[in-house]
């Protein structure tokens, strides 16, 4: 956390096909070692996968997908007395949306399709149908939380 002042949050451009800034930040998300168009090529490649396979807007399943996969809590550890506690705390948008980016891009990676394109568009497909493995992080993550809910009161 900065001592001086706020970070500034830079705006991105939206992207050029689909015209939307959530799209790029997840383009962004998923680049490697700044290979933009590589990122494009990916993205657009799982969409068409996406149009063909469920005949629907691929926009539309995406932004289902990432609103399925965004924890809405999550714990935080915290040392009270000598002891830690995993406290439950509320996550707000746009932290939500930079975890389902990051668990649904390693959960992409570590499917067993041949190309990431492929893969991509199977997570995206699942989470629109709340399955698979970015879908079970999240519950796995609210379900942690709900355990420790009796450690609520310890949050300030």
């Amino acid at each position: 956390m900065p001592r001086k002042r706020k970070a500034v949050v830079r705006e991105v451009l939206p992207d050029p096909k689909y015209n939307d800034v959530v799209l790029t930040k997840f383009m962004n998300c998923l680049m490697v070692k700044g290979k933009k168009s590589l990122a494009e090529k990916i993205v657009y490649g799982a969409f068409d996968i996406i149009q063909q396979k469920t005949k629907q807007e691929p926009l539309e399943v995406f932004k289902g997908a990432l609103e399925n996969v965004r924890p809405l809590v999550k714990v935080v550890s915290r040392r009270v007395g000598g002891s830690n506690y995993q406290i439950p705390t509320e996550v707000n948008e746009k932290n939500g949306r930079a975890v389902a980016f990051r668990w649904i891009i390693t959960y992409s990676r570590a499917r067993s399709e041949k190309t990431m394109v492929e893969k991509l568009a199977a997570e995206l497909m699942a989470a629109y149908k709340k399955e698979g493995a970015s879908i079970k992080k999240r519950e796995d993550t609210h379900k942690m939380a709900d355990a420790n809910k009796a450690f609520a009161h310890l949050r300030w």
